[in-house]
């Protein structure tokens, strides 16, 4: 990892971990680097102007102030083209025209020289992805899921029958190259896994959901984890 990437990496750990801190050991541990390395860091985020604090002693440790501002860090090139692969290639992924929409923004504000690399990075990264379902039905997902509303949805199983369900929303899952809609149905009275591309038709009602929660659908596999979870 280059300098530039680890001190952004560096200053968005500080900036989750909020007022708990992390020790210099810990910060080299994560990035694979020296605790003098990791010092050097926080030396040069702190001149640059991000508002950090220490803690001495047992306990102790770096951290960002809450609630703080954090003065820009461009993107390099390859971070750029990273963003503009991972969406390209899950376009049937839950918001993904809103991510689509962020790492536009983000391209945006690139400088010239950046963008230009960038540009010409991408065009070496080619995607081939199946076509995705439809907007709307995505749409209705997408809001449902948010505003946690019942869904009503016209959904075809495997064997080819076709039924009207009313379903709670609870979690949106990937598996074996294919997105989930996981959540209660109200037809069967338990948890049911519907594949997006099977539904036909999906509007959002003005029924508030049930509290049903991602802890009754089950142990998830070994490798699962949220998209906000590094891992």
């Amino acid at each position: 990892m280059k300098r530039t990437e680890r001190l952004h990496a560096l200053s968005e750990m500080l900036r989750r971990n909020g007022s708990r801190g992390c020790s210099a050991e810990r910060l080299a541990r994560e990035f694979e680097v020296s605790v003098r390395t990791v010092k050097r860091d926080l030396a040069a985020l702190e001149s640059s102007g991000a508002p950090l604090w220490s803690r001495p002693g047992p306990g102790g440790g770096y951290g960002m102030a809450v609630g703080a501002s954090l003065p820009p860090v461009s993107l390099s090139p390859a971070q750029a083209v990273a963003l503009m692969a991972a969406v390209s290639a899950a376009s049937d992924a839950p918001y993904a025209d809103l991510a689509a929409a962020g790492v536009q923004k983000i391209l945006d504000v690139l400088d010239p020289r950046t963008r230009g690399r960038a540009d010409d990075l991408a065009s070496r990264v080619w995607v081939n992805t199946p076509p995705s379902s439809s907007r709307a039905i995505r749409s209705a997902l997408e809001e449902a899921m948010a505003e946690q509303r019942v869904l009503r949805l016209r959904y075809t199983s495997g064997d080819g029958t076709t039924t009207a369900r009313d379903v709670e929303p609870v979690l949106f899952a990937s598996t074996n190259g294919q997105w989930y809609l996981v959540g209660w149905c109200r037809l069967r009275d338990a948890m049911r896994w519907f594949m997006l591309s099977r539904i036909e038709r999906a509007s959002v009602t003005k029924t508030a959901c049930g509290g049903h929660t991602i802890h009754e659908v089950g142990e998830p596999p070994a490798n699962a984890r949220p998209v906000h979870d590094r891992g």
